[in-house]
C-alpha cells in the first residue's frame, strides 16, 4: 500500500512537468499562429494520459485503503471529486480536433491550465497537501 501511495504522490510531479512543457509549447504556437502538429498533440495526449493514470492509481488506492478500514473522510471525497473533474477537463481538447489550429492551441492551453488549477485545489484539500 505504501508503494501505491508513493507512486500516486510522485506521479503528480511528472504531470506538472508535462503540463509546463505543454503550456509553454501551446502558448508559443498560439502566439505565432503555428500549425497544430504532432508534438502539440503528443503533449496534450501525454497530459491527459498521465491524468488518467493518476486517477486510476488514486481510485485503486482509495478502494484498497477502504477495504483496509480507512474511512471515507470528507476531504478524501472532495479530493476524488475534484481530481475526476480535472481528468475530464484534460480530455476536452479532443472536442476541437477538427477546429482551426489557433482555436486548438487556445482551447488546449486553457484546458490544461484549468485542469492544473483543479489539481492544485484537489491536492490542497488533503492533509499534508503539497508537502507530501
Amino acid at each position: 500500500m505504501d508503494f501505491l501511495f508513493t507512486l500516486h504522490s510522485h506521479t503528480r510531479w511528472l504531470i506538472l512537468l508535462v503540463a509546463v512543457a505543454a503550456i509553454d509549447k501551446l502558448a508559443i504556437g498560439w502566439q505565432r499562429g503555428s500549425a497544430f502538429k504532432g508534438m502539440d498533440r503528443g503533449l496534450a495526449a501525454g497530459f491527459s494520459g498521465l491524468m488518467d493514470l493518476q486517477a486510476t492509481l488514486g481510485l485503486i488506492f482509495l478502494i484498497w485503503t477502504s477495504i483496509a478500514g480507512v474511512p471515507f473522510a470528507p476531504n478524501r471525497i472532495e479530493h476524488l471529486t475534484t481530481m475526476l473533474i480535472a481528468a475530464a477537463v484534460a480530455h476536452l481538447p479532443a472536442m476541437w480536433k477538427k477546429s482551426a489550429d489557433n482555436i486548438r492551441f487556445r482551447n488546449t492551453l486553457f484546458c490544461i491550465i484549468g485542469s492544473l488549477a483543479l489539481v492544485f485545489m484537489g491536492v490542497w484539500r488533503l492533509r499534508g497537501g503539497w508537502t507530501w
